[in-house]
């Protein structure tokens, strides 16, 4: 037995070295951590219990007998992150270049099916040079495989995936069904194909981070939703999301012990500036209202006329979206309204309440904005609101006008509560380009245009640019002062947790994409 028990332990070192000591060095020298260093600095101390370490390639083709390497390539298994289950897969950059071979598809596919099976988040931690090319159809296969479950587990498990190194070609696919991509600055990237495929192609010259850099889909692109300095910050970021997020589609938001204190916020009272042109930060309004610091805000530097992220109150785990006054004045976009759409839909998969601020002047016009499908990406947010089952509660701080009143969480599609401060102005659109249209006979035959002008200007505002139209018809709950907006949100959301609404049965809907 002896025997036979160092046999083991002898494998077990082997597989623990992956590629091999001067690969491990290699990859450190990159300033990237290994497969197994991830999962270490990922999982509770002791709780990673491991799948497959013995598992090794089939393929005879090309010399790749006469290589071996347990594992191949990816480390697969199961453990807790601050003591709840999760399931990861860590692909191993030492072997074959994270190379994805059939075995190594089969091992990732085998804890997605646990995950499933038990209701429990998939962590993928993607560190891969794309397909094993010597497998040729079979690795291909196996990228599918993953694909077809990442598709089937969306809605029912949170998926997340770290991207921590190359990532390439068809690899990107997975990430890209997935529910959060986390990306490492200067040492990930994502593409379809390379600078050396679109220089041909194409005949650019772009380097990899350029193409395809955190900042470059953090920023411009928005695939992926978090850009991080280092690894060991992706990690922490993780593990902070998965700390808003229920374990399955069964189970509701997590949330932890509150006691109840003063909630009057007298500071909100002051954000708002007299001047209804002149910008503030909405992110004021949303640290003053939810717990201390606990905004962990999504997609930050994308499509920054919406803020969107995820906050406790009074203990309880909520959904934010609002519009940003400080960039384009809070427009609705193409960019904005799908990375809004996408948020609130996963919040609506997991039973995250929805906490919306709204101070929107409308959608933002032009030829660029028409011709790139406004028109649908606005409805992408429509859809996504009006489908959304889970409490959902609109606070109006300033503007609502147009469309856009509408579609920011409105009475009209199906908001539980929704609130107004006094200053709120909710209008079909603003007072000057109404009384433009409205009064254009009266101040056309004027003598003094200008003074005209000012006057109707005045008498549409005092009549419509005011929370009480909406109030009188009951699209507008009620009226408060921006002091007590926690107190009455903790109080509503309270109200609503025991709420069920069931949509019209269907195989699914067919939203505008």
């Amino acid at each position: 037995m002896n025997t036979k028990i160092d046999l083991l332990r002898k494998k077990q070192e082997e597989a623990l070295l992956g590629g091999g000591k001067a690969r491990i060095d290699s990859q450190h020298k990159k300033g990237k951590l290994t497969a197994r260093e991830r999962i270490h600095f990922l999982m509770d101390e002791g709780s990673f219990e491991e799948i497959g370490m013995f598992v090794t390639h089939r393929s005879h083709d090309f010399g790749l007998e006469n290589e071996q390497y347990l594992g191949d390539g990816v480390v697969t298994g199961y453990g807790t992150v601050n003591g709840r289950l999760v399931y990861v897969f860590s692909q191993d950059f030492t072997v074959f270049g994270g190379s994805l071979s059939e075995t190594h598809a089969e091992k990732i596919c085998k804890i997605m099916d646990l995950a499933m099976q038990n209701g429990a988040p998939v962590i993928g931690l993607n560190d891969s040079g794309g397909a094993r090319i010597q497998e040729g159809v079979v690795s291909l296969g196996g990228y599918a495989d993953i694909f077809y479950r990442n598709t089937m587990a969306s809605g029912v498990i949170p998926q997340l995936s770290a991207i921590m190194g190359p990532c390439a070609g068809g690899a990107v696919y997975s990430p890209a069904i997935t529910d959060y991509i986390l990306m490492v600055e200067n040492t990930s990237y994502m593409f379809v194909t390379g600078p050396n495929v679109v220089k041909t192609v194409t005949h650019e010259e772009v380097s990899s981070e350029e193409l395809g850099g955190a900042s470059t889909h953090s920023t411009k692109s928005g695939v992926t939703h978090f850009s991080c300095a280092n690894e060991i910050e992706c990690i922490n970021h993780i593990k902070q999301l998965l700390s808003y997020m229920p374990q399955n589609c069964e189970e509701r938001a997590p949330s932890i012990s509150y006691e109840p204190a003063n909630e009057v916020r007298e500071e909100l009272n002051n954000i708002i500036p007299e001047n209804a042109n002149q910008p503030y930060d909405i992110r004021e309004v949303i640290n003053n209202v939810i717990d201390e610091n606990t905004f962990l805000e999504v997609h930050k530097n994308f499509a920054e006329n919406i803020v969107v992220g995820f906050a406790r109150l009074a203990g309880k785990s909520i959904g934010i979206v609002a519009n940003q006054p400080m960039f384009l004045a809070g427009v609705l976009d193409n960019n904005a309204s799908t990375k809004a759409a996408r948020f609130v839909r996963f919040c609506d998969c997991f039973n995250i309440p929805l906490l919306v601020f709204e101070d929107v002047p409308g959608f933002l016009p032009g030829t660029d904005q028409e011709w790139n499908a406004i028109i649908t990406n606005g409805a992408k947010l429509l859809y996504a609101f009006c489908e959304a089952t889970v409490p959902r509660i609109t606070v109006i701080t300033r503007k609502a006008y147009g469309g856009a009143y509408d579609v920011m969480n409105s009475k009209h599609i199906g908001a539980d509560m929704n609130y107004a401060w006094p200053i709120a102005e909710i209008a079909v659109m603003g007072a000057k380009g109404a009384a433009e249209i409205i009064f254009k006979k009266e101040i056309a035959e004027a003598t003094d245009k200008d003074a005209k002008w000012l006057e109707k200007e005045k008498q549409y505002s005092d009549m419509f640019a005011n929370p009480y139209r909406a109030a009188e018809r009951g699209f507008i709950d009620e009226v408060i002062e921006p002091s007590q907006t926690r107190e009455k949100l903790i109080k509503a959301f309270k109200m609503l947790e025991n709420k069920v609404k069931n949509n019209p049965k269907k195989k699914h809907g067919n939203i505008p994409l």
